[in-house]
């Protein structure tokens, strides 16, 4: 069985997919070429992550494929209820990333409330000649403990910012219209573990009540927080954006952050990305990164190996 990893899978997976007996190519073939390239390779398994996209017309388009596997969590960049029609297999990796975005959301989070993003632009630029202004510019940092964190998703993903949260000892509220409640789990190193019960709550109340709010949710048709949310939120509040681009409205953010209601905002997804806005890019209150939620070594590890036991016990079923 011959498998194109599209957008790329980890030496490990690929070892997986080899000790299989499964033919492997990870050429990166442009979207415009990739029909021919599975029909004339007889592309039976179709990797791909979140920059190729898998519509109905290629679907169509390709008899030979039986599988479709997204190497992360979302699959809007591929049209599934159709591949199921066509009964093609379709499989993602929900799991393997979850610490890896939940700890960029802490990273910028940490970040954003110490002014490390802007100090690390000036810095170097300034540095040496206005070192007593810029310490003074950026002495009035504060601390994430006992600040309350709203986690808007609360699914793996969300679980895991959760319990980071916790330990650097935040209070955690959190929303979702099919998640009632939650056990989040701390483990120690000793091999002692503490479980914890999170409720969660309506976003009207997370929104109102937050210091700092995270979205964990999928691509959705509108905006999740907008202008209209952004006015009903505490006045210095801080907004991190890991999951989707379009959710968070990027002008209503600037213009709130210009009005001083926002105090700063993280994103590594973007409303016109791969090209995002100027005026968001060029903010010195918003803290930036290139959609590199998943992209650490490890998760890279795990998903590589999870889409190769999937495939390997799909086949191995068929």
């Amino acid at each position: 069985m011959k498998i194109l990893a599209n957008d790329g899978i980890s030496k490990s997976g690929i070892n997986a997919l080899h000790a299989a007996g499964f033919e492997v190519f990870t050429v990166h073939v442009a979207q415009q070429q990739l029909q021919n390239y599975i029909n004339e390779n007889s592309i039976e398994v179709l990797l791909v992550r979140s920059a190729t996209k898998v519509r109905k017309e290629l679907i169509e388009n390709c008899p030979s494929l039986k599988i479709i596997g997204r190497g992360g969590v979302g699959m809007d960049n591929i049209d599934v209820d159709y591949a199921a029609k066509k009964g093609i297999h379709v499989i993602n990796t929900p799991t393997a990333s979850s610490e890896s975005v939940a700890e960029l959301v802490f990273a910028h989070l940490f970040g954003g409330v110490r002014f490390l993003h802007d100090a690390n632009r000036n810095m170097p630029l300034e540095g040496d000649t206005r070192f007593k202004d810029l310490k003074k510019s950026y002495s009035g940092g504060r601390e994430l403990r006992g600040k309350t964190l709203g986690i808007i998703g609360f699914g793996k993903i969300g679980r895991q910012v959760a319990k980071i949260a916790l330990g650097c000892g935040m209070k955690v509220i959190a929303s979702d219209h099919q998640v009632g409640q939650a056990d989040i789990k701390l483990t120690f190193f000793d091999g002692q573990d503490i479980t914890l019960q999170i409720k969660t709550a309506p976003i009207d109340t997370l929104i109102q009540k937050s210091d700092f709010i995270s979205l964990h949710v999928p691509a959705q048709s509108g905006y999740i927080i907008g202008k209209d949310e952004i006015e009903k939120m505490k006045t210095g509040v801080g907004i991190i954006n890991t999951a989707r681009g379009g959710i968070l409205d990027e002008v209503a953010l600037i213009e709130a952050i210009d009005e001083g209601k926002v105090s700063f905002a993280a994103l590594d997804v973007f409303e016109n990305e791969p090209t995002p806005s100027i005026k968001v890019l060029m903010n010195e209150a918003i803290s930036l990164s290139p959609h590199i939620g998943a992209a650490t070594i490890e998760a890279q590890d795990r998903v590589g190996i999870e889409l190769a036991e999937q495939i390997i016990n799909l086949t191995t079923k068929a």
